[in-house]
């Protein structure tokens, strides 16, 4: 099932971005999950926008609180730069989804140095194309390369099943592992 509902608010400084913020998208994955849990054995929800990890984390800790088999994974290519980067631009020029003559560089800084104005000024305020890295030499060859790792490095996931505190699916080199309550594993 694909979820068109997010929480964007960092992206409203832009015209046409509709938010529905983290208290509705972390009550739309719980009430979501506990419906498809009950006829499903175990859910995966794949997300794609870094700034619902907060919200997704709370609905799938608090999932797994009641017992149920339940993770988060984040769509996140290895090494790839914040939003609309070489590697998103890369990965949307494989699906024809941008235009690359209009592509520009936006603050190359490391997210995490970034964090601070983000959180204050919206990313218009730190980015007023909203790009928050650099598209330069982004190209389709490599987009395609960076899903089929992403698909990759899902599936193994998947196979392996370890889900660490915070209801993150991943290797288990990556984290701890824990289960939901009471199910024995």
């Amino acid at each position: 099932m694909e979820e068109p509902y997010g929480a964007s608010g960092e992206h409203e400084g832009f015209p046409g971005t509709v938010s529905i913020g983290h208290d509705a998208l972390r009550l739309l994955v719980t009430e979501t999950g506990r419906s498809m849990l009950r006829w499903a054995s175990r859910l995966l929800v794949v997300n794609g926008h870094g700034g619902h990890l907060t919200s997704l984390a709370e609905a799938v800790t608090g999932l797994r609180g009641e017992g149920r088999d339940v993770a988060w994974w984040p769509c996140l290519p290895p090494g790839s730069d914040a939003h609309a980067g070489r590697a998103e631009t890369s990965m949307m020029l494989r699906h024809a989804a941008v235009r690359a003559e209009r592509a520009v560089a936006g603050p190359t800084e490391p997210l995490h140095l970034l964090m601070d104005r983000l959180v204050a000024e919206s990313v218009r305020g730190v980015s007023p194309f909203g790009v928050l890295g650099d598209p330069a030499g982004a190209c389709a060859g490599d987009g395609e390369r960076l899903l089929e790792r992403m698909a990759d490095r899902l599936a193994e996931d998947v196979r392996g099943w370890r889900v660490g505190a915070r209801g993150w699916l991943s290797r288990p080199e990556a984290q701890p592992v824990t289960t939901p309550a009471g199910d024995g594993r």
